[in-house]
Formats: C-alpha cells, structure tokens, sequence
C-alpha cells in the first residue's frame, strides 16, 4: 500500500470506528469537494447551497461541527489533478465528487477515502464502483442518467421542428457512455424517420464542417449530448446554431443559459440534495460500498424562447406548458 494510502486508510478507519461515532458531537468533521465545473458556474454554486442546506437539515452545523472545502477542477484533467491532490492533503472524512473526472482525479490518488459523487455517467464501466447494486469500494453515488432517457432528444427535436429529418450527435466517439447514449438515440430516431450523423468533438475544424454540412442538405437538427469532451466546445455548438438557424436539443442546462435552444435532462441540483443523505450516512458510520449506485429521479425541461425567437421557431404551446422553466 502507498504511504498516502495508509494514511488515509488509518483515518478513515477511525471516522467508521464505534469509538469515533461516539464521540461525532465532539469533534469537527472534513467534507472535501471537487467540482468539475468554473468557480463562477451558477448551476455549480447551486449544487454546493442545495448540498449545505440538505446537510444542516439532517442536523449538522457548517463551521460547527462540520468544516467544507471546495475545489473547482473546470472540466480539466490537469487542475482536476492537482486540487484532488490539495483536498487528500487536507485529510477530509469524505469527498463529494462531481462529475467523472473529479472522482477518476480523487480514486487516482487514493481508493481508501470515502466519496460520494455526483452527475457521473457510468461508473461501473469507469472502475469507480464494482457494481450498482453493490459498489463494494470506496464510492458510490447518483448517475447522471439512464441510457435510455436519451431517447427523449430526438423525439423533442421532432416537436421543435416536424420537418427535421438528420440530427447531427456531437459527442465522445471512443467514449463508452456516449457510445451506449448514440444506441437509445439511433433506435427513437430510427421510428420517426430521422437520420443520426453522430460527430466527434476532437477540434473546432472538425464541429464547424459537421454543421456546416448539415445546414446545406437541410431539415437539420443538433442533439449536444452532456460530457466533459464536448462542454468545452459548447459557445461554439450554440454559435453555430444560431448562424445556421439549426434546432437543437442540449444535454446540459448551462448550454441553455448560455443561448442553447432547448434543455432536457437530470435535475443535477436535486442530486447534490440526495448526496447530502449519503454524506451523512457515511459521516455517522456506514461504508459507501454498502449503499448502492442511485439513478436520477427529477428531470427538467428549460425552453429558451427568446433563442426559439431568433431562429424562427414557433414552438408548440403544449410544449412550453410542460417546461419546468422558460427562458424569456
């Protein structure tokens, strides 16, 4: 075992011991989190509230008996790294993790402290957790999704425009979640008569012929699937949808505030509230691999109508009914 390991592995068996829980209204306990997101990230800032308050509802006292440190990785491997490195330096009782690279960052230091993640695709195929039912490691948590979800993009892409018959899918291709999204995708658009162009996001050239491309053979749509790859090419995805006046169907909420059309998916804030459950359960003495891998159970529509306005869309109003919230 590395050194690191060791002493990480000492103090967490001490957090689980009897004699530890016996004594928790004593002592001041350590969350660490790393997001995946800016600092500045609204819907980041949101997550990190909803997770205080859900905490201090289940009776602990930030800056009490509880003392919380954040990180902000930026959906990049490098700081991702290097601020795991910080928050296992700073000898936490627990880490939140949000995102796949931020618990990939935390496991690549230590498997022996406790994490609770969040917004993670796949975590069986990533190594994090043995399996859903039974993570049997150091982590467990809420997925982002369920793969068949996915579906639901084409058929809003179809609502937004009937006439749409290609939808370009940008996402990961050597990336297995992504690969399993593009099956639920490919088989609903196979029933509404639309044809999948799925595009890689390796470099700006390579999205800007895609969409290029599909504005020229016409009825065409965007679906921007949710995933640290293509996030960072999001302003430019939106940009192009709007000089090529394309619908499209976004996977993160961001994009929709940022001038993206139209966003379905996992509510990630009600997550960061049931994290907080799991956090506390771990604090007071159970093992995150006895408490099974969560699938989300809110999911949000966020119209953007002033977006639907410069593109030329009459969306139908049973559509805008059903949103949870509409941009204007």
């Amino acid at each position: 075992m590395r050194r690191r390991d060791f002493i990480v592995a000492m103090g967490v068996a001490l957090a689980w011991s009897p004699f530890s829980r016996g004594q928790q209204a004593e002592q001041t306990r350590r969350i660490g989190i790393l997001m995946d997101r800016a600092a500045d990230d609204t819907e980041g800032q949101a997550g990190i509230a909803a997770f205080q308050q859900a905490l201090q509802q289940l009776g602990w006292k930030v800056g009490s008996d509880l003392r919380i440190d954040v990180r902000w990785g930026q959906d990049d491997v490098g700081l991702e790294r290097k601020y795991a490195l910080e928050l296992v330096d700073l000898s936490p009782n627990i880490v939140l993790a949000s995102g796949t690279m931020s618990v990939a960052a935390v496991q690549g230091i230590t498997r022996a402290l406790p994490i609770v993640f969040v917004g993670v695709t796949d975590p069986a195929g990533a190594g994090f957790v043995d399996n859903l039912a039974k993570p049997g490691g150091n982590a467990t948590g809420f997925m982002i999704f369920e793969y068949g979800f996915a579906a639901k993009w084409v058929e809003l892409l179809k609502q937004i425009e009937p006439n749409t018959r290609r939808a370009a899918v940008f996402r990961l291709p050597d990336n297995a979640a992504t690969m399993a999204q593009l099956g639920a995708i490919q088989a609903a658009a196979q029933l509404l008569g639309v044809e999948i162009i799925p595009v890689g996001v390796r470099n700006r050239d390579e999205i800007e012929r895609a969409v290029s491309a599909l504005a020229n053979s016409g009825n065409g749509g965007l679906i921007v699937t949710p995933s640290a790859g293509v996030s960072v090419h999001h302003d430019l995805i939106i940009e192009l949808a709007a000089r090529h006046k394309l619908p499209a169907v976004y996977g993160n909420r961001f994009n929709v505030n940022g001038g993206g059309l139209i966003f379905y998916g996992p509510n990630r804030i009600d997550q960061f509230r049931r994290a907080a459950g799991y956090v506390d359960r771990v604090l007071r003495g159970e093992k995150p691999g006895d408490l099974p891998v969560q699938a989300p159970t809110k999911y949000d529509l966020v119209i953007n109508l002033k977006t639907a306005k410069a593109l030329g869309l009459e969306l139908p109003a049973s559509l805008i009914a059903r949103a949870d919230e509409v941009i204007e």
